[in-house]
């Protein structure tokens, strides 16, 4: 594979580190106005290198890997040389929490810091996809809308139908509300309007982007708040979006996001599944009845019912398949669903036609129309079976929604056609090197493998004026050698990228110990294992709560939870019993408090401080056998003669990991413990080794009274 290089023009003229290009100021002048303006603010290497580093890759037209750990700064690092680049510089991120942070606190203090040494103050906007934003078309007719939503389609009388008439009453007061904002916001951005509104409401007042008929034939098209942000994103220094506009973006074709010469993705390991997502689609027999409501006044009637009776063979071909991955193709009953949902649609699609600007209600015909074609492209690619696409049956455990799904096997292919073309690509996380190097995640990104070469002049002298080093140590478990690899940033070169590890702030091995319970049984069952269990109460009473408990199923957090509750004293809070951004709210304000959580609280959550001085970790996380992506990329990997579980299962495992274990040093002054309840960290030879490279060097030990005396001093202290 030939990666093509970013053609990045000629806007950054070549210039070494501190050098002054005539009149504009380079990218470490800028950096250093920046952190200049942050009270106390000082300098950090990791940062100074990561900006070096990306100035040179535009001028080279390379694309870069960063790996930048927690406390490097890593948001001035990239934001700074972009300022350098004629605009606009794209930056993409994977959180909203991220999103929040650059455009309320860090790009404000940029264009404050810098305005002198530019002369202008930079601009910046946020880039959402459409559903974001209030349109006014359907808020003109949100009325109407709501018995074609299904909505209020219960029985009049009764219990039930004076819960559906309560449930109209809150959604048009709701409606009602945000037909007032409307005339208030400047910007129709959903997540300025506060106190919000529910996602039924909310879904009656925004439009999917396949459902707009665009401006030009829109009623409102003037008015639009969403062409309003594309409109100021094209005229702005740096546009802030996120990975599942960008992943819409790429397979779009480059239309939504404006042309730009810079991409920045920070949280760059969560890249590939937002792509995975953005290429899913799927089938449910819900809206195949919506959408047949939707359409129904512009169809023949014995059209309609054909999609109807579409719905219904859905319906019970999702009733009798077991959920799961569908290994032998569609079975006969969802073949034949399928097959009468393409031959519906097609008809249907037929009898509406197409959008004309004469047509008295463009916006509701194209609404049904898109509806509609989704569908059937979605049944065309499901009858298709295609080798390099997967499809299973998704039952939840409440049994409320069924759906039979399709996603790629892969995305590499489609980041390294669309990603990287006429554009530099900056790729950066905490989390980029697993088992201490970058070939994984670059590949997962579409970029081959680089063979090791020399740092980059600027990374290499500035890592010799520091005299540090890209890590800060050596990793748990690993060697001097693969330390003194990573020295200088350890920068290698491939087909057009090479990567830069500028390690952390942060001192791991004296303030953090990493604990393996190498003395509990390897897990064997759902849930909390008792031995386990016994180990995490000993370990919180310990310390006296100020424990983040990590857990790979709700039902080992609920019973975590309750033993804790039971045996102590100690207040825990449990992921799902309330919002969870008030739940991590409480658990930094009080002290002695246990938060215990599933995935979500793997990453994002930041709580810098006393409050998180123990995170445990009640097993490694592993993708489950039944999550049908990682299944299938694995027996694909098995069926080529290679090892599906070392090629998926243990990448992921790291990443999931690394991301675990990284709640717990959030700032230079932050002590304490991170305990893994998985034997097989230690005992695992094939793996073990691979992942503990893959985290934080922090102290590691696998006795018990050791971690047990190091609690007891920090709640001492």
């Amino acid at each position: 594979m030939t990666l093509p290089r970013a053609a990045t023009g000629s806007s950054t003229p070549s210039a070494r580190t501190g050098r002054r290009r005539g009149n504009r100021p380079s990218s470490e002048e800028l950096l250093a106005a920046a952190v200049g303006a942050v009270p106390g603010g000082t300098a950090r290497p990791g940062q100074q290198q990561m900006t070096a580093a990306i100035e040179e890759c535009v001028t080279a037209r390379e694309h870069l890997l960063v790996q930048a750990g927690t406390g490097t700064g890593k948001s001035l690092g990239y934001l700074a040389p972009a300022l350098t680049v004629e605009g606009p510089v794209v930056v993409s991120t994977a959180t909203l929490a991220l999103q929040s942070q650059l455009v309320d606190h860090d790009l404000p203090r940029l264009a404050d810091a810098v305005e002198p040494l530019l002369g202008r103050r930079p601009t910046f906007a946020v880039l959402k996809g459409r559903h974001h934003y209030l349109c006014l078309a359907r808020l003109d007719n949100s009325t109407e809308e709501e018995p074609t939503d299904g909505l209020f389609d219960a029985p009049s009388a009764g219990p039930a139908g004076g819960k559906w008439l309560g449930e109209a009453g809150r959604l048009g007061k709701q409606v009602q509300r945000l037909r007032d904002w409307a005339m208030e916001t400047a910007t129709g951005d959903r997540d300025e309007l506060d106190p919000g509104v529910d996602d039924q409401a909310w879904r009656l007042v925004s439009m999917p982007a396949r459902e707009c008929v665009g401006a030009t034939r829109c009623p409102f098209g003037a008015e639009c708040f969403a062409e309003a942000s594309r409109a100021r994103a094209r005229e702005a220094d740096i546009v802030v979006t996120n990975h599942s506009l960008l992943a819409v973006d790429m397979l779009a074709g480059r239309q939504i996001v404006p042309p730009h010469k810079l991409l920045i993705v920070d949280e760059a390991h969560e890249l590939a599944d937002r792509v995975s997502s953005a290429a899913q689609a799927e089938l449910v027999p819900e809206l195949i009845d919506r959408s047949t409501r939707r359409a129904r006044p512009l169809l023949k009637p014995e059209t309609a019912e054909a999609l109807t009776a579409a719905g219904d063979a859905l319906a019970v071909g999702l009733a009798e398949a077991p959920a799961g991955r569908l290994t032998a193709g569609l079975p006969p009953p969802l073949r034949e669903a399928c097959t009468l949902l393409d031959a519906a649609t097609r008809a249907a699609l037929d009898a509406i036609g197409d959008v004309k600007s004469d047509d008295p209600d463009p916006v509701r015909k194209q609404q049904a129309r898109a509806v509609l074609d989704e569908l059937s492209t979605t049944a065309q690619r499901l009858l298709e079976e295609n080798e390099h696409d997967v499809a299973w049956v998704e039952k939840p455990d409440n049994g409320s929604r069924r759906a039979l799904v399709v996603a790629p096997l892969s995305v590499a292919g489609t980041l390294a056609t669309h990603l990287y073309e006429d554009r530099t690509v900056v790729a950066t996380s905490a989390t980029l090197t697993l088992g201490g190097r970058f070939d994984t995640v670059a590949r997962a990104l579409g970029l081959e493998a680089p063979a090791a070469s020399p740092p980059s002049p600027a990374a290499a002298a500035l890592a010799a004026s520091t005299g540090r080093s890209g890590r800060a140590g050596t990793s748990a478990g690993g060697t001097r050698g693969e330390a003194e690899r990573e020295a200088v940033g350890a920068a290698t070169s491939g087909p057009g990228w090479r990567s830069l590890d500028v390690g952390s702030p942060f001192d791991y091995a004296r303030q953090g110990i990493l604990y393996v319970a190498a003395h509990l049984p390897r897990p064997s069952v759902s849930g909390l294992p008792d031995a386990a269990g016994e180990e995490l109460l000993d370990l919180v009473q310990a310390l006296g709560g100020r424990t983040l408990g990590l857990f790979s199923s709700r039902r080992a957090a609920q019973q975590a939870a309750e033993l804790v509750r039971a045996r102590t004293d100690l207040p825990v809070l449990l992921q799902g019993e309330d919002a969870l951004p008030l739940l991590v709210r409480r658990f930094r304000e009080e002290r002695e408090t246990c938060l215990f959580g599933v995935m979500s609280l793997w990453q994002g959550v930041d709580v810098p401080g006393d409050s998180c001085q123990l995170v445990v970790i009640d097993r490694l996380p592993f993708p489950r056998p039944d999550e049908p992506l990682a299944a299938a990329r694995a027996a694909a990997v098995d069926a080529g003669g290679g090892s599906g579980f070392a090629a998926v299962s243990v990448p992921i495992a790291a990443i999931r990991l690394a991301q675990g274990v990284g709640r717990l040093i959030r700032a230079t002054g932050d002590k304490g413990v991170v305990a893994v309840l998985d034997s097989r960290l230690e005992t695992a030879r094939g793996y073990g080794p691979f992942l503990r490279r893959s985290l934080p060097p922090f102290w590691y030990t696998t006795r018990r009274d050791v971690v047990q005396g190091a609690l007891k001093r920090l709640a001492a202290s």
